[in-house]
């Protein structure tokens, strides 16, 4: 016969089951796992939560208004989940990974999605808006003048910098007296105690908006001529710096045909939805345009125009010159003196680091415009030194060697960093124990040491170049991508493909971003797969000298 005690700390077995501990307070699992909130972490959440809420519903207002309803649906779904997460003591780990998460979508992933979408669209100037705005800027830039216009006394006001704000018109009624605010996007009548009228109609003063004076309009007298406000009637432009009138607009969209009637000329525009313009029977077309899907026509463009795809060809392989000499040249320059420094022998290390960091220490932007003073031609320091009369940056080689010049300056140091930590990792041991074995130092170098340090800075030399092929600075603050030649201003001799883009995107012919997002997409794709085959060599090569 057995006996079973039982008291506090014991366990008695019941059948079926393991033992039960018994005579025990139980803490509750929430208890036990989660420490008690301050009131300083609640006064955190609270903020944050506040904040959370606040830009929720600021964002959710142009939603409605677009009625964008998908987003809206995301937007409360984020907004839900986030204050799920944050007042319930569950999912501890996604309490921290969730922000982060967060803004890589929003700072990474968001924007790459945004340029993959913009580069099957015809986006750029003249297609910006849809087929309303376009049809609404081809009848208001139509607009003229007739024998009857009604004429208006005219104020022109910003509410921004009086210099630089976008403007408006600040307009009196003839007949009513009643004062109107006007800009692209129509008239908007405005109360009469909010406004200052003089003798005459004049506007002198608006509440929410400054009046310019006569001197502050006369240096922006051309954009007060190109703004037109849209009206019912036709539109309005400015006739002065006093006066506006409402022209008749001779350009007219009628829908039964979908077209664009010039009423003085008797010419027609008919609507393509393929390239978003207007286009008339023989060939010309409307500037004002609209925003369409073009699917694959941008890359398509790169690969076959050859306006586009000779100077894209050959912009890549100087491309990929600049980022693998670039990422090279520090390479080699930063560890033969991390080695040199590195030597038990040398005395005074720690000066000569500080020495050579110092390209690394200064504003890299202000360095390469020292640089490019320094190779100018007539009183450039290098020429001067060395009693040169080279055109750095008139001729495609020069130019060329005098950027790889800069960016070898302003990157050793990184590099030179690098490869110390690199070097102080390894073991002397190691070296030491192949001096025992009868290897000369290059022979140890070549054998131990640079295996091991390519290891540690393989990732260091894949980024670097990633960051070399698209170091937009170096180029566009020295050469500017020149020198160009005479049958081409859009690429030179040392224009990137990112530097190339840009002036796609921004050049004085016209803005093409569909065009440009298009080249974006070739780089990216470029340098994930010249990553991708580097890192998968370097993790081959961990595997060998682990």
């Amino acid at each position: 016969m057995s006996t079973s005690l039982s008291g506090p700390g014991s366990a008695e077995q019941t059948p079926g089951r393991g033992p039960v501990r018994s005579g025990l307070p139980r803490k509750s699992r929430t208890a036990r796992n989660h420490a008690p909130i301050t009131a300083t972490g609640l006064l955190v959440k609270v903020v944050l939560l506040g904040l959370v809420a606040g830009i929720a519903i600021w964002a959710a207002f142009p939603l409605v208004e677009a009625k964008l309803w998908v987003g809206l649906a995301i937007l409360l779904a984020t907004t839900a989940g986030l204050f799920y997460l944050y007042l319930t003591p569950r999912h501890i780990p996604a309490k921290y990974l969730i922000p982060g998460t967060l803004f890589l979508i929003v700072f990474q992933v968001f924007p790459v999605l945004y340029t993959a979408s913009t580069a099957f669209t015809n986006f750029g100037d003249g297609h910006r808006g849809d087929k309303s705005d376009a049809i609404v800027a081809v009848q208001s830039s139509s607009v003229k003048q007739v024998p009857g216009s009604t004429q208006y006394p005219l104020s022109v006001a910003t509410k921004g910098d009086p210099a630089t704000g976008p403007l408006v018109f600040l307009i009196t009624d003839p007949k009513t007296g009643a004062v109107s605010v006007g800009d692209a996007g129509g008239l908007e009548q405005l109360d009469a105690t909010e406004v200052t009228v003089a003798t005459g109609g004049k506007v002198t003063a608006a509440e929410g908006y400054t009046v310019l004076n006569f001197g502050q309009a006369s240096t922006r007298s051309r954009e007060i001529t190109d703004l037109v406000v849209p009206t019912a009637g036709g539109a309005l432009r400015s006739s002065g710096l006093s006066r506006a009138y409402e022209g008749t607009a001779i350009r007219a969209y009628d829908a039964g045909c979908d077209c664009i009637k010039d009423s003085e000329t008797g010419k027609t525009w008919t609507a393509d939805e393929a390239v978003g313009s207007f286009v008339a029977a023989d060939g010309e077309r409307l500037a004002q345009g609209w925003k369409v899907d073009v699917g694959l026509r941008n890359f398509s463009r790169v690969l076959t125009d050859p306006a586009i795809s000779s100077p894209f060809f050959s912009t890549l392989l100087w491309n990929f010159a600049f980022a693998i000499g670039s990422t090279g040249l520090t390479f080699l320059l930063g560890l033969g003196i991390a080695l040199a420094l590195h030597s038990p022998r040398m005395r005074g290390t720690n000066f000569y680091r500080v020495l050579l960091i110092l390209p690394y220490a200064m504003p890299s932007f202000a360095m390469l415009l020292v640089w490019r003073d320094m190779f100018n031609t007539d009183f450039g320091l290098i020429n001067n030194l060395f009693g040169f009369g080279v055109d750095w940056f008139g001729e495609t080689w020069s130019a060329r060697l005098a950027v790889l010049l800069v960016q070898l300056w302003l990157g050793y140091p990184y590099m030179f960093l690098v490869a110390t930590g690199a070097l102080q990792a390894i073991p002397r041991e190691l070296t030491e124990a192949t001096s025992v074995d009868g290897a000369s130092p290059l022979q140890s170098f070549r054998a131990v040491t640079l295996p091991l340090l390519l290891v540690a800075i393989s990732p260091l030399l894949i980024a670097s170049f990633a960051y070399n092929f698209n170091n937009f600075n170096a180029i566009y603050m020295t050469t500017e991508g020149g020198p160009y030649p005479a049958d081409n201003s859009t690429v030179g001799a040392t224009d990137l493909l990112i530097t190339y883009s840009y002036r796609l995107a921004f050049g004085a012919q016209g803005a093409e971003y569909g065009l440009a997002a298009a080249v974006s997409i070739f780089i990216f794709a470029i340098v994930a797969v010249v990553s991708a085959i580097s890192f998968s060599r370097t993790r081959k090569q961990e595997e060998v000298y682990s």
